[in-house]
């Protein structure tokens, strides 16, 4: 089998769809590649966040349940996920545009900390790396500036020796010491860390991971199956998304993962051009269309407002 192919997509939760669009589109610059609904919760939005072509490395993705309260990361949660960037220079313009829509950062040598407006912790990295740029156009992000795809992520953990067994010998990770490892595979390459988790224990909420996911091929989907259950696991069956396919499990620190195949994609059912811009229902779901639609809040499409303000 080919190795995982480092973070498919990340998601999490959030309380307020239009802010979570108006910051991850609107300020972080990413496209909206998939407006879609919750598959175990279709009363619910599942939004996508990505570069232009919806790439698997790039993908932030949330749940929406209006109104939630704020969650706290805990043992067992991702508590910052890091996206590249190609230059220092870089994290200068990210300092400075993210101060002026209202939020702090903090620099440390190539890295540039902070939080969403729900208090989900982002960082932004320079560090060199051979992935190629996975890039969103936004008229007023320059391409070199642009967020290229994810880095890697940190996880709190009371016991990250319980989990070495299973990321190495099973999943395939690299490890340099007990508590650092990575995920690379032929395309793309993510780390995932462990920090001591705090003595507050942890609650899901808006602002908060609900899960991450690692990349692979379809043709070896089936087998890492069977690979994570003789490792140990309790993976689900493979379940089909319809734009890719899914098993699910925690892995011994707590932490539920997924590994989603690479395919078949989100122009699966919306050419490239006009992704997102509609309410998209897998086959299963589309006979829920008018009921789905009266129960979600109508976002507001900011590509082509920008298009429309730069006609004027």
């Amino acid at each position: 089998m080919e190795k995982l192919d480092g973070i498919h997509h990340i998601s999490s939760i959030t309380a307020d769809a239009t802010k979570n669009l108006l910051f991850y589109e609107g300020v972080m610059g990413l496209r909206l590649v998939k407006k879609t609904v919750n598959q175990d919760n279709p009363t619910v939005y599942h939004l996508f966040y990505a570069d232009e072509d919806g790439s698997p490395g790039a993908d932030m993705t949330f749940f929406e349940y209006p109104g939630l309260v704020r969650g706290r990361a805990g043992a067992g949660m991702i508590h910052t996920i890091a996206m590249r960037v190609g230059s220092p220079k870089a994290l200068d313009f990210w300092a400075k545009r993210l101060l002026a829509a209202g939020i702090e950062s903090t620099r440390e040598g190539d890295r540039l900390g902070f939080e969403d407006p729900e208090g989900l912790g982002l960082e932004l990295t320079a560090q060199p790396t051979t992935d190629k740029p996975l890039v969103a156009e936004h008229p007023e992000i320059p391409a070199e500036f642009a967020l290229q795809g994810f880095a890697g992520v940190r996880a709190y953990s009371n016991q990250p020796e319980a989990s070495k067994n299973l990321l190495t010998d099973t999943l395939g990770f690299t490890s340099t010491d007990a508590t650092s490892y990575e995920s690379r595979g032929s395309g793309r390459g993510s780390y995932y860390i462990y920090d001591k988790a705090p003595a507050a224990r942890g609650l899901g909420g808006a602002g908060t991971v609900h899960h991450i996911a690692w990349s692979s091929t379809v043709a070896d989907h089936s087998g890492w199956r069977d690979r994570v259950s003789a490792g140990g696991g309790s993976p689900t069956p493979v379940i089909d998304r319809f734009y890719f396919r899914s098993i699910y499990f925690r892995e011994p620190s707590g932490v539920l993962f997924e590994i989603a195949t690479n395919g078949p994609g989100f122009t699966s059912d919306e050419p490239k051009e006009h992704l997102g811009e509609k309410l998209s229902l897998p086959p299963d779901f589309e006979h829920l269309r008018a009921q789905v639609e009266a129960d979600l809040t109508p976002l507001p499409n900011l590509r082509r407002q920008a298009a429309e303000a730069k006609k004027s």
